[in-house]
């Protein structure tokens, strides 16, 4: 297996980045996320994503890299700001910058985002929030990419969905897509031919599959919970749009791509309300008490949410970052 140092893949992503057009600061922005995506294990929103984040930023794809996002209107602690059709990283980390800022005043922020573009890992900006001390819960839309609970066809997006609770040995994160696995964890197993090690969707004959390829094939991939997870994607996809002023996933289908769609990033102040000996107390017993839950598989300890993504991202830290060869030399050649 090829490693890169971690420096060294940021140093790269910010060199092509440069080259494509970017300011300095936008580019060391969407270098720095791409490059600790890949270092947290994450590489389907890492070096996997980014010669076609590339692309669409030099082909124009819906992307003005120009952009800056504005806020257009709200009150108190709720804000709606418009993207206008800027990079998703640049708006995603604004807009959790300015909900913290909001919970510093009222306790609590929310900031609703319309007419932005693709975020990477969603994670990124619970993290965000959890380094200030915040605890961060952020969603976004999408276009339509699974079948609702019933069907076999694609109307509700997998609306991805965070939260972030601060924490000094390493925060908290649950990290999820609304359908069993991402889009880009079922390509990387696709690639790999590995099975899924539970049924993620439906092959083309409608039989549950962990096969990842014959999900791809057949579109189909399956909701968490089945009806519970196909409900919950269209409550996030109409609280997102409604709070943005934005598009749902059936308008953003409508346009084509996945361009325009709405987040929503909320922070809260726990600190205030729980105090830090109380907030460490409450995380550090609930995550001792998981700990004593007996393992299934000798060697595999039960893990709070985010446990293994520390782990991963020290071992890379130290030995380097795991790359697929296609891709990494795809971005040496840009």
């Amino acid at each position: 297996m090829q490693r890169v140092p971690f420096e060294t893949m940021k140093s790269e992503f910010t060199r092509v980045l440069l080259a494509s057009g970017l300011a300095e600061d936008r580019a060391r922005l969407c270098a720095r996320v791409h490059a600790e995506n890949s270092r947290d294990g994450v590489y389907s929103h890492g070096l996997n994503s980014f010669p076609g984040f590339v692309a669409r930023v030099r082909e124009g794809g819906g992307i003005d890299i120009h952009a800056t996002p504005r806020k257009v209107g709200g009150f108190g602690a709720l804000e709606q700001w418009d993207g206008e059709s800027g990079l998703g990283i640049l708006n995603a980390t604004t807009c959790m910058e300015r909900a913290v800022a909001l919970a510093r005043e009222h306790g609590i922020g929310c900031v609703a985002l319309r007419n932005t573009n693709h975020w990477m890992r969603a994670g990124t900006y619970g993290l965000q929030a959890a380094d200030a001390g915040r605890i961060g819960i952020c969603w976004t839309n999408t276009t339509r990419l699974m079948p609702p609970h019933g069907s076999a066809e694609r109307r509700i997006g997998n609306n991805p969905l965070v939260f972030a609770i601060p924490r000094e040995g390493g925060h908290i994160l649950l990290d999820m897509a609304i359908s069993q696995f991402s889009g880009g964890k079922t390509l990387i197993h696709s690639r790999s031919g590995q099975p899924f090690p539970v049924p993620g969707g439906y092959d083309s004959q409608g039989n549950l599959t962990c096969d990842a390829a014959a999900i791809r094939q057949s579109n189909r991939p399956l909701p968490i919970g089945y009806w519970k997870g196909s409900g919950l994607a269209m409550a996030l996809d109409l609280v997102a749009a409604l709070a943005s002023g934005g598009r749902t996933t059936y308008q953003i289908a409508l346009e084509g791509g996945e361009r325009g769609v709405s987040q929503t990033f909320i922070a809260i102040d726990i600190i205030r309300i729980a105090g830090e000996e109380g907030l460490r107390q409450v995380v550090e017993e609930t995550i001792g008490d998981l700990h004593t839950a007996p393992p299934l598989r000798e060697g595999e300890p039960v893990a709070y949410p985010g446990e293994r993504m520390l782990q991963r991202r020290r071992e890379n830290l130290e030995k380097g970052v795991p790359v697929d060869s296609e891709f990494w030399e795809q971005v040496l050649a840009l």
